[in-house]
């Protein structure tokens, strides 16, 4: 027998964790201080189109997401919860009021989980077990919190030095960038992966970085690194959105970050599926396997 094919059979395929961070335009970060929370409701509701227009494309590729719904929207427009469950995605936590964690207090942050995850539940009939932070955010105190309250796994680590809006972790040092671990006691981290470049450790899942690079560099990051684990991406609806309203008073940097290459956003993704989609997997059903 020839035991190079036989072992060959049982060596791990890694895996495309693919995901959906569910918020509308005006929820983004660069938006902060130009647009206030209390006219949210006052803003065009957009997040419907542009998640029908995900949901098109996953169905075009025949592949399975986890779509990490902020609560804020589930509670303004369910039925776009209840048709993302129907089509057979993951529902997830992104929270409720995408609060940025390290400016909550824990009993805030406890309420803001906790409210999401039930409202979510209630419209989905299903058991929500996963967690990604409004901006990845996260913070070390806020894991024990995840576990009791309920979730299983949490999605918000990003593993680097050159990003100033993300949580920096101590249960993660140690971990590599795109790990997968138990970073609290029953409760398991999928963080995000990153690139070095000239030394440096670049954010490589997704969002913006997804959109400023040329397609055929990101994706050869992307191979250099699910040649070595799985992988977590991620994109957000209003990404996909190439006729996003422009807001007065934005910063140069802000500006950049929201509007860079938004036309060519969709494009990119249907490259991507068309090269990785047949390793597609949902959260919920990595950690089954």
């Amino acid at each position: 027998m020839d035991l190079t094919k036989f072992k060959s059979m049982f060596v791990k395929k890694s895996k495309l964790l693919l995901s959906i961070d569910v918020e509308d335009w005006f929820h983004s970060e660069n938006f902060a201080k130009c647009i206030s929370r209390n006219s949210w409701s006052t803003q065009q509701l957009r997040v419907e189109q542009n998640v029908n227009k995900i949901l098109e494309i996953l169905n075009d590729f025949g592949v399975k997401a986890t779509f990490f719904c902020l609560g804020w929207i589930a509670e303004r427009v369910p039925q776009l919860i209840s048709q993302i469950a129907d089509a057979g995605h993951e529902i997830a936590s992104h929270g409720f009021s995408h609060h940025l964690i390290y400016n909550q207090t824990p009993e805030q942050f406890r309420d803001d989980v906790s409210k999401a995850k039930s409202l979510l539940e209630d419209i989905t009939g299903g058991e929500v077990v996963g967690y990604r932070a409004p901006t990845f955010s996260i913070t070390d105190w806020s894991f024990p919190i995840l576990q009791e309250v309920g979730y299983e796994y949490d999605s918000s680590v990003v593993i680097t030095d050159i990003h100033d809006r993300y949580g920096l972790v101590n249960a993660a040092v140690g971990k590599q960038a795109g790990d997968f671990f138990e970073i609290y006691q029953g409760l398991y981290e999928f963080s995000l992966p990153c690139l070095k470049i000239l030394g440096k450790s670049i954010p490589w899942g997704g969002g913006g970085y997804f959109r400023l690079f040329p397609v055929n560099l990101y994706l050869s990051g992307l191979e250099k690194i699910i040649s070595q684990k799985d992988f977590v991406f991620y994109c957000h609806p209003w990404e996909v959105d190439a006729t996003l309203p422009h807001v007065e008073g934005m910063s140069f940097s802000s500006r950049f970050r929201q509007y860079v290459n938004l036309n060519k956003t969709e494009e990119k993704l249907r490259v991507l599926l068309e090269k990785s989609g047949s390793n597609c997997t949902t959260f919920k059903s990595y950690l089954q396997q």
